[in-house]
């Protein structure tokens, strides 16, 4: 018996064994994937290091012929305007991760218990926009005519708070992982929908509510159109809506008051180009520094279930 188990797994253990050639190919996939996204980055914080005058003779350079620390010596000087954009970015990211997380769970509990009497309306009107919506000029509409959220810090936090895609992850993972049996459990021993959800549910979750997490985390903290469509009061600026600015417009800094520079000062110490990049590497590390502690969720799956044995 002992050695008809041990044969069965040698089979089964020689199916699943990939050849020396297929793992050569996948390490190099992986390896040139790995680079697509690292060289970008890299190449970035090489111009952000190069000298104002060695990018306007030629151009941008893998390797600087000159290296100046000079935008991130501004970025200092202007210190005052850049925590303020990244004390905005940091608290709708985390407001608004930690309010998306908790309605997209509970809209995705809900539509996934199928004893509830309106889960197929409720369905079709998460799917729904999906596939269809009203459009920026209805959006734009109710935000700032119905819910007055112009120029307010919740005009960057609800219009991206729930998705109906990250709803229909939450109802596939509750639907499939949490069983009914454990559900009905809970229910005869007198628990409510609320206490089922936050004692059984949520716990069981924990893969799926990273994810969901992550994908906010991520939306939040690059967004910068929200900010065009209904921020103009620069106080509220967001680090991404200020390098946007930045981008677009260097004037747009330069007749900002409370810089407390002339325009001609400005100009003259603004190392335009390194500038640009050397914020786009601000805004890069938080987000990734962020990442590793996600990435134990991603690597235990989405597949957590409920019942053993």
């Amino acid at each position: 018996m002992k050695k008809n188990r041990q044969k069965e797994a040698a089979e089964v253990s020689k199916l699943n064994r990939i050849s020396v050639k297929t793992d050569v190919c996948f390490n190099i996939i992986f390896i040139i994937l790995a680079l697509i996204c690292i060289i970008p980055v890299v190449f970035v914080f090489m111009i952000s290091i190069s000298s104002e005058k060695s990018i306007q003779m030629n151009g941008y350079r893998f390797i600087p012929e000159k290296f100046s620390i000079d935008s991130y010596a501004f970025l200092l000087r202007e210190g005052k305007m850049i925590l303020s954009s990244l004390g905005i970015s940091v608290m709708v990211t985390v407001i608004g991760t930690v309010l998306g997380v908790m309605l997209t769970t509970m809209m995705g509990y809900v539509i996934s218990r199928r004893n509830y009497k309106m889960q197929n309306f409720f369905t079709m009107v998460v799917f729904i926009p999906m596939i269809f919506n009203g459009g920026m000029l209805s959006s734009y509409v109710v935000n700032t005519q119905f819910m007055h959220l112009k120029n307010s810090i919740w005009a960057l936090i609800l219009p991206l708070c729930v998705s109906s895609f990250n709803v229909v992850i939450c109802k596939t993972f509750f639907k499939t992982n949490i069983p009914e049996s454990v559900i009905e459990s809970a229910q005869i021993d007198g628990a409510s929908q609320f206490t089922i959800f936050g004692k059984i549910a949520l716990p069981l979750s924990k893969p799926m509510m990273a994810t969901i997490a992550l994908f906010l985390t991520f939306g939040y903290w690059n967004d910068w159109f929200q900010s065009s469509l209904y921020i103009t009061d620069k106080k509220l600026y967001s680090l991404q809506a200020l390098l946007d600015s930045i981008q677009r417009s260097i004037d747009v800094m330069a007749n900002n008051p409370s810089l407390g520079v002339t325009m001609t000062q400005y100009i003259n110490s603004m190392p335009k180009e390194g500038a640009r990049m050397a914020m786009a590497i601000l805004i890069i590390i938080p987000i990734a520094c962020s990442y590793p502690f996600f990435q134990k969720y991603f690597i235990s799956g989405l597949t957590v279930g409920a019942v053993k044995g």
